[in-house]
């Protein structure tokens, strides 16, 4: 559940911001004024957005927001305020502010600037991310991360970065080894330059010879020119070496000779070349195990052992799950032109209870496809399908997906069995459809109803709203107007 900080010096102000918050699904964390605030968001890296008043006696939202920006805190932050001046919004909005409104503030208007600035701190980290992957100065923020388990990982790898001796980072398939090491590289004095990486495990013997060392033209059949190899394509930056423990034993003491003499022999050379590279391994496999087996050379593995890194499984930091599945949301969300909110308590709850075999990789294989899947503004467990059948049996996986696509309306039954019908109907007949009074409520309640159950549930996307209820967009804006649900929301370009 997304964290949001609320902050009024009025009690009645900040309880009923509060709880608006709380209803629409956020986790309501409150101050009463700026200094309190900036200590909360110091402290708390776990904060998704802030409400946040302009005028207050001990610090105001602008000196606030001054702060905020001048000590890096990236939190977004919608303003409000109880006087509607131009000048001080345009202030706000030039000091970082994502969104402002007048108070008192409409609901739906307070729920749907919250979502949008979510959205867009979403969005902004995953470009950041995006950018330092591809200019390799990945840092150890870009980690996403809360669990306790993980503390000691953050501590070695910003460690590691501060030296350039071999690491070893070892941990269970699809933990993100891989991200760990790119970290290092990007924490480092070789932030920038060159990351290579080689699969080990995918190669045959010659091809992975090849394949890190390069050959010089003619050095066996096919070898039409000179390849330079993986080693020298990492000059002056990392050598990344995914599943080292496969490395066949022929190619371990070239290795070993890369890492004690910083040089290389190409195939059919007849000289050596001298490098310069960081050489960070990976292994799911316990690397001490396989050298008391015999299958991994003694003297190469303390060679590369220098600094293990052991990342923990998702089971053991389930913690950490909400956070992926908000992160993999808002990327593959983007990705795949789908508008997806966030998830439901009772999906997430599902994702919590699960063993997760396949660790991080399979999270995120498993938001992809429910995203994917999705047809609502949130993931729900129907959306889960193989997370359930492998939690709870294909049975119930199967009635999820039934319950999913049942029609709504009522199936035509003969009018001979009217009598059965209205006995079932009275047995299965839904509250919300009968008055206080006991009779059928009538038609605008059950239309208002719906209509206001339509808009949360698809994010108060209003042309998704109108398709859905098979009506025209100035058709639900004249309902809108009349059942008094328009106030604060605005029409969409969807």
């Amino acid at each position: 559940m997304t964290r949001v900080l609320i902050v009024d010096d009025d009690p009645v102000q900040l309880r009923l911001t509060s709880e608006v918050a709380s209803r629409a699904g956020f986790a309501a964390v409150t101050a009463t004024g700026g200094k309190q605030a900036l200590d909360l968001l110091r402290a708390d890296a776990g904060i998704g957005a802030m409400v946040l008043d302009l005028v207050m006696p001990d610090l105001d939202g602008m000196a606030v927001l001054e702060a905020m920006r001048r000590e890096g805190l990236s939190t977004p932050v919608i303003v409000q305020t109880a006087h509607s001046s131009l000048e001080m919004v345009v202030s706000a909005m030039r000091q970082g502010a994502a969104d402002y409104f007048v108070k008192p503030v409409a609901p739906e208007r307070l729920v749907i600037s919250l979502r949008n600035a979510l959205k867009l701190a979403e969005l902004e980290t995953l470009v950041r991310t995006d950018r330092s992957r591809m200019s390799g100065t990945l840092g150890v923020g870009d980690i996403v991360t809360r669990a306790q388990g993980m503390d000691r990982v953050l501590s070695l790898c910003a460690k590691a970065a501060r030296s350039t001796l071999p690491i070893i980072v070892e941990g269970e398939p699809g933990v993100g080894k891989q991200l760990i090491a790119r970290v290092i590289h990007g924490s480092g004095d070789r932030a920038g330059k060159p990351f290579v990486t080689v699969n080990c495990g995918a190669l045959t013997t010659d091809e992975v010879e090849s394949a890190l060392f390069g050959h010089r033209k003619g050095a066996f059949a096919g070898a039409t020119s000179d390849e330079a190899g993986k080693v020298l394509e990492a000059q002056g930056g990392t050598l990344f070496l995914n599943e080292v423990g496969e490395l066949p034993d022929e190619l371990q003491a070239k290795l070993l000779r890369v890492v004690q003499e910083g040089e290389i022999v190409p195939v059919g050379a007849e000289r050596p070349v001298r490098v310069n590279v960081r050489i960070i391994s990976s292994t799911s496999r316990r690397l001490l195990n396989l050298t008391k087996a015999g299958q991994f050379r003694e003297d190469l593995y303390y060679r590369l052992n220098v600094l293990p890194i052991y990342v923990p499984p998702l089971r053991d930091r389930t913690e950490d799950i909400p956070l992926l599945v908000d992160h993999f949301i808002g990327r593959l969300a983007a990705e795949s032109g789908k508008r997806v909110a966030g998830i439901s308590d009772a999906a997430l709850e599902l994702l919590r209870r699960y063993n997760w075999p396949g660790n991080i990789r399979q999270l995120e294989n498993a938001v992809y496809r429910a995203v994917v899947l999705c047809d609502g503004a949130y993931l729900e467990t129907v959306d889960f399908p193989q997370i359930v059948a492998q939690s709870a049996g294909r049975e119930e996986a199967i009635r999820l997906a039934a319950a999913a696509a049942a029609p709504s309306a009522p199936v035509h039954i003969d009018d001979a069995s009217v009598p059965a019908r209205e006995s079932a109907n009275r047995s299965t007949m839904p509250d919300r459809f009968v008055a206080q009074n006991g009779e059928v409520a009538a038609l605008a309640d059950v239309e208002r109803e719906l209509i206001g159950f339509a808009l949360r549930h698809y994010g108060f996307r209003m042309s998704r709203v109108a398709r859905a209820l098979g009506i025209g967009r100035s058709t639900l804006y004249r309902k809108l107007r009349e059942y008094g649900l328009d106030e604060g929301l605005e029409s969409d370009a969807a």
